[in-house]
This record gives C-alpha cells, sequence and structure tokens, in this order.
C-alpha cells in the first residue's frame, strides 16, 4: 500500500469515527431535548445565541449545510412557537431576516439544562485531560473545513 492510500484511509477512519460520535451524540442529547425539540431545533437555537444578529435564512442553510427548505422547516417550526421571529429584511423587501426571541433564549437554555445528565455521564467516561488535548485539533479541523467549503 501506498503512502497517499495508507494517509487516505487515515483520514477516511478519522472522519468515520467523527459521523458515528455525531449520531451517537445527536441521538443521545434528542432524547433528553424538551418535548417536541430536535436537534437541529436545539442547534439552530443555539447558534442564534452564539453568534447573534439576524440571519437570512439562506444564509443559515448555507451555515448548517443543509437545503433551504430544510431550513425553511425548521424555521417555520421554531416560529410556530414563538421561538424566532422572521421578517423582512429592510434593505430586500423580497429577503426574509431571523432572529431568536427572549423566549427561544429561554428555550435554549432549557435546552442545554436538559443535556446536563448526558454530559454528566460522558464527564464520568472519557477523562477531561482528552477532552483538552483534543479540542484543539477539533477546532482546527472545523476551521480548516468551514474556510475550504
Amino acid at each position: 500500500m501506498s503512502k497517499s492510500e495508507d494517509l487516505s484511509r487515515l483520514y477516511f477512519q478519522m472522519f468515520n469515527e467523527i459521523g458515528i460520535i455525531s449520531q451517537l451524540s445527536s441521538n443521545r442529547l434528542e432524547r433528553v431535548l424538551p418535548e417536541g425539540m430536535s436537534i437541529a431545533q436545539f442547534s439552530l437555537l443555539n447558534h442564534l445565541v452564539r453568534l447573534g444578529g439576524s440571519w437570512a435564512p439562506s444564509r443559515l442553510a448555507r451555515a448548517f449545510q443543509v437545503t433551504k427548505g430544510a431550513m425553511t422547516n425548521t424555521l417555520q417550526r421554531l416560529e410556530a412557537q414563538g421561538l424566532v421571529c422572521i421578517t423582512t429584511d429592510p434593505d430586500d423587501a423580497r429577503g426574509k431576516l431571523v432572529e431568536i426571541t427572549d423566549a427561544g433564549r429561554r428555550m435554549r437554555e432549557r435546552c442545554v439544562r436538559a443535556t446536563g445528565e448526558v454530559m454528566d455521564d460522558i464527564v464520568k467516561l472519557v477523562p477531561a485531560e482528552d477532552v483538552r488535548a483534543a479540542l484543539p485539533f477539533l477546532e482546527n479541523l472545523r476551521e480548516t473545513l468551514d474556510a475550504n467549503r
């Protein structure tokens, strides 16, 4: 096997592990979220709290790497619950802007608290020093992939 094939297998294994971790963690987290709250909805609320401001639905779809239709569906569900506000873009009457509401911020905090039990379990299973050692690599990988999409 060539060095190139070895590297391809190495990187495939890395992304395979990340994918499996994503599936397992999403499933585990979704089970503890408040009734009717999906991982997609929680992730969107978390994004809006973390980065603030107003977001065009198309920009959110790109940020989450989903179709505009999928983002529209998620936004409609959140808006129906009063968790986001969708308004007309004052700079482009054809466009829309999304902002999180106070109720959305409270729901995000409720979700974060609900995940506490899962996090407590993980803290017992995965040493903090391993997490601290992995974070710089994971942050760099995310930033690299985001910058090169």
